[in-house]
């Protein structure tokens, strides 16, 4: 399925039926009184958080979402049918943005949780309403409320626990593969990976995280060069950042270099993003004149790192269990399960 992130919508809340001006007309009763029956109210329109859903790509081709207006009133003080409130399913993280006021109307997490973005509008009332001790024949109605149209832009946001970061061909897509059930496409050029892969990680003690391999982030990504900004912002519901760094003597990169751009790229892009706890790892241990640039890496970096080799799985439960630790700190610190 095709990985769409971001779409424009429109939606309208259904309008309010009409009130009816009615007066009885029976047999015997040569002077009826007014039975004008009330409209119905519009539809709302409600957003409901989907966990099946991982893609916004059925808004691309629907880009208008209406509900069912309310009947109007009739005589005999028939009240008209309520319209039918719609229900948007869209993937949890999906957050609803007013293309107006760049409001943000409404953040979807939770799945099945019902979020009301558009009020239909109420029924008139008919004429039957309107009647009163010196006021016995009115003629009076109200017209059914107004639709609610607003124009949404919608931006899905992976959630994750955990963000696998680095540059391309780091080795993100391996290392998701072997901790978790995540089968994303792996190659050996870059920008493989074109979309956020989920995965759960399962520890002893039924321990379990989920992590995402984020798409290649690279120097400029926070001006928009390569995937830029389209992936970037995938990494901000992340509580903890694994910082992968390749060892390959044969891929033409310094690792010292990638995790100083990269933080920097962070920085640029939020400021509370390059806050975030981060485990560096340096991948590809086992990979010929490796232990050389291991070496400088230590004497360069001003914090601990894990050597891992994602294929071989070198030094990864370690990682894994420094990842949980500080998972498990900042849930405590945050409140959250």
């Amino acid at each position: 399925m095709k990985f769409i992130d971001e779409a424009i919508i429109e939606i309208k809340s259904g309008a309010g039926g009409n009130g009816c001006v009615s007066f009885r007309r029976e047999k015997y009763v040569p002077k009826g009184g007014p039975d004008g029956g009330d409209g119905g109210d519009g539809g709302n329109i409600y957003f409901i958080g989907n966990r099946d859903m991982s893609t916004l790509l059925d808004f691309k081709y629907r880009q208008h979402w209406s509900a069912e207006r309310g009947g109007h009133g009739k005589g005999k003080n028939q009240h008209g049918k309520r319209g039918k409130d719609m229900f948007i399913p869209v993937p949890l993280g999906t957050e609803l943005i007013d293309t107006d006021t760049g409001e943000l109307v409404a953040d979807i997490t939770v799945h099945g949780e019902k979020t009301l973005v558009a009020r239909g509008g109420r029924g008139g009332r008919g004429n039957a309403r309107f009647v009163s001790s010196t006021h016995q024949a009115p003629r009076e109605f109200d017209t059914g409320g107004p639709v609610q149209s607003i124009r949404l832009r919608l931006s899905l946001k992976v959630i994750a626990d955990v963000g696998i970061i680095g540059y391309p061909n780091a080795g993100k897509s391996t290392l998701i593969s072997k901790i978790s059930h995540a089968r994303p496409k792996i190659a050996d050029y870059p920008f493989t990976t074109l979309s956020p892969n989920l995965g759960v990680v399962r520890l002893p003690d039924d321990r379990t995280f989920v992590v995402a391999d984020i798409p290649g982030i690279i120097e400029g990504a926070s001006d928009g060069v390569g995937l830029g900004l389209r992936f970037l912002k995938h990494v901000e519901r992340t509580k903890v950042l694994i910082h992968l760094l390749d060892l390959d003597p044969t891929n033409g990169r310094d690792p010292r270099s990638d995790y100083e751009k990269l933080n920097r790229e962070l920085l640029s892009f939020s400021a509370p993003l390059s806050q975030k706890q981060q485990v560096v790892a340096a991948n590809k241990v086992d990979f010929p004149g490796a232990d050389e640039r291991l070496r400088e890496l230590a004497q360069y970096l001003p914090i601990d790192f894990f050597p891992i080799s994602a294929m071989v799985g070198t030094g990864v439960r370690e990682l894994l269990e420094e990842v949980y630790r500080l998972l498990s700190l900042y849930r405590e610190h945050d409140g959250s399960d």
